[in-house]
């Protein structure tokens, strides 16, 4: 069977290469002289459009638009614009067709947010140490203690289980998850095991975890939205999410890409994943297909509610953090250990510095320390940035006449000079 995809990408590239065929050819086919006049007129400016139209990859015609060009392009522009509304409601009906079970393990405030909308698509199941039973009838969503982790994990049917835990605990969740995945594994196959997704603000600490602990047949799939309940209080719509596949039906994705260029072991030649070598077979094409569908299906969620989805190795992401997330924190966490607030006089810019201390101290410390401790790039942007401190300092000095910097609020080698 066709599928609807291929179907809709060969009528497109019909309608273009009809575009490219003489018009005269077309005109005597389709209706009788009668209509010569007319045809003619339209041949003129198809071919005029046809002559100005920009090459691949120019942003632009070369020469001046001409009457008319607007408006044949405004018809294509509406033609993929139906195309790409009926893809889209192909793809819902297949969402809403196998909706997903998600279980969310770290039902705090960032378990809860999501949950919220991950509701909208699918059944959810929220764990945690607290009891927050009652957020969970509200948001409609199951909750289960977290100290019935085995009915959570062997009892329930869960497609993806989500790890919203601190990452300070990380490493000791997933070891407490791993012997009941066995369990279920034992007891129900070892197809049976669920897509494991991480939402932690580090990404290769978490997937060097996973990687490490985790039963092979479980896929995992580390993402970070790069948003959080304070600054998508409105909605996700444009907030970028990143994600890396990290690992589907055994495939482990190489480091620096986002997908593995090949699962095949070759005559005398392996694929090295992940800078270790062994080469994995697809010995089961099936499963692998079931297990990508899976991780499309939860990518979806995001994408349906309005993400910017950013495919990304976590070696790369976490390179980018350090110099935008961590930094940003660290400077809202070193503003507000200077005890600023609101004067009658606060300017535009210093209302966005009281809002940028504000988003940062809101979160928790341990959130904070993990963005420091497992980002091993997080140290080169504390001594860089007391490096520009150093230099900006250090130039104020000098234009005023001083020698050195200032250290912990005392000035140093302070002589004046002649």
């Amino acid at each position: 069977m066709i599928q609807p995809f291929y179907l809709m990408f060969c009528l497109l590239v019909r309608e273009q290469c009809r575009a490219l065929v003489p018009f005269s050819i077309r005109r005597n086919s389709c209706l009788g002289a009668g209509h010569v006049g007319a045809f003619r007129v339209h041949e003129y400016r198809g071919a005029r459009l046809a002559a100005r139209a920009p090459a691949p990859g120019d942003d632009g015609p070369s020469e001046t638009p001409t009457a008319g060009m607007l408006e044949e392009l405004k018809q294509q522009e509406a033609k993929l614009a139906l195309m790409l509304a009926s893809v889209r409601r192909q793809k819902l009906a297949v969402l809403r067709a196998r909706p997903l079970s998600i279980g969310i393990v770290g039902f705090g405030r960032f378990g809860q947010f999501i949950a919220k909308s991950f509701a909208k698509h699918g059944r959810v199941i929220g764990s945690s140490r607290g009891d927050y039973s009652h957020i969970a009838d509200e948001l409609g969503v199951t909750f289960i203690p977290l100290s019935d982790l085995e009915s959570l994990v062997v009892k329930e049917d869960l497609d993806v289980i989500v790890l919203a835990v601190s990452i300070v605990s990380f490493e000791d969740t997933v070891k407490a998850l791993v012997p009941h995945l066995q369990k279920r594994m034992e007891i129900k196959g070892n197809d049976s095991c669920p897509l494991i997704v991480d939402v932690a603000s580090v990404k290769e600490h978490p997937r060097n975890i996973l990687l490490e602990n985790l039963p092979e047949e479980c896929d995992i799939c580390c993402t970070h939205p790069m948003f959080g309940p304070d600054s998508a209080q409105n909605g996700w719509n444009g907030l970028t999410f990143v994600y890396e596949k990290t690992r589907i039906n055994k495939v482990v994705s190489g480091v620096g890409r986002e997908e593995p260029t090949s699962g095949i072991q070759t005559e005398g030649k392996e694929d090295h994943h992940d800078g270790k070598a062994g080469g994995i077979i697809f010995d089961d094409c099936d499963a692998y297909v079931e297990g990508a569908d899976r991780v499309e299906r939860f990518l979806s969620i995001w994408e349906e509610e309005g993400c910017r989805m950013t495919p990304m190795s976590c070696r790369d992401h976490d390179t980018y953090a350090a110099n935008s997330q961590f930094i940003t924190h660290l400077v809202g966490r070193v503003l507000g250990a200077q005890g600023l607030s609101s004067t009658p006089i606060d300017t535009k810019g210093f209302e966005s510095v009281l809002k940028l201390i504000k988003n940062t101290n809101a979160d928790s410390f341990d959130l904070f320390y993990g963005l420091y401790k497992y980002n091993r790039n997080s140290g080169y942007t504390i001594g860089s940035l007391r490096e520009a401190l150093d230099d900006v300092v250090g130039e104020l000095l000098r234009r005023d006449g001083v020698v050195g910097v200032f250290n912990s609020g005392n000035r140093r080698n302070t002589n004046h000079l002649e």
